[in-house]
């Protein structure tokens, strides 16, 4: 498994999103910056919090051009009842197999025990421009993003 880290190319991967729809990430690629996160599972408490933040900060990501996709590996449905549950704007990709994270080679936290939180800032030339690895400051990875969108302006 190869470590992604800045200056990296994106993996990349197709998922199926919250409504079943297949998600191609070579069709957004290279139009838009993007911001990719993974979290640990649909509707836990710090997990909620993240997915929220990205919500409420929904503009000023669209502001930077750039797309919010979260990725776990909980089902279609899950993901569609989170989304709807917390009116979610923006795209959630089921890996179930976990297959995306591991290309990604998202670590686990805990003594392996929750699969990580880690974001990633991809540029229009589809390099990681940032990443940011933090279990327990879930919406810090909101304001990290933004501020490195901002930054790339």
């Amino acid at each position: 498994m190869k470590k992604i880290e800045v200056g990296s190319k994106v993996p990349i991967f197709k998922l199926n999103d919250q409504n079943g729809e297949l998600f191609k990430l070579e069709t957004v690629l290279g139009r838009k910056n993007l911001v990719i996160y993974f979290y640990p599972k649909d509707d836990s408490p710090g997990c909620t919090k993240e997915a929220c933040s990205f919500r409420d900060q929904f503009e000023a990501f669209a502001d930077a051009d750039a797309m919010i996709i979260g990725i776990s590996a909980q089902s279609e449905e899950s993901h569609l009842e989170f989304a709807k549950k917390h009116r979610l704007n923006y795209t959630l990709l089921s890996d179930t197999g976990n297959k995306v994270r591991q290309l990604f080679g998202v670590p686990a936290s805990f003594f392996g025990l929750i699969p990580g939180r880690v974001t990633y800032v991809v540029n229009k030339e589809g390099e990681i421009a940032y990443l940011f690895n933090s279990q327990i400051q879930a919406e810090k990875h909101v304001d990290e993003a933004l501020r490195i969108l901002q930054e790339m302006r």
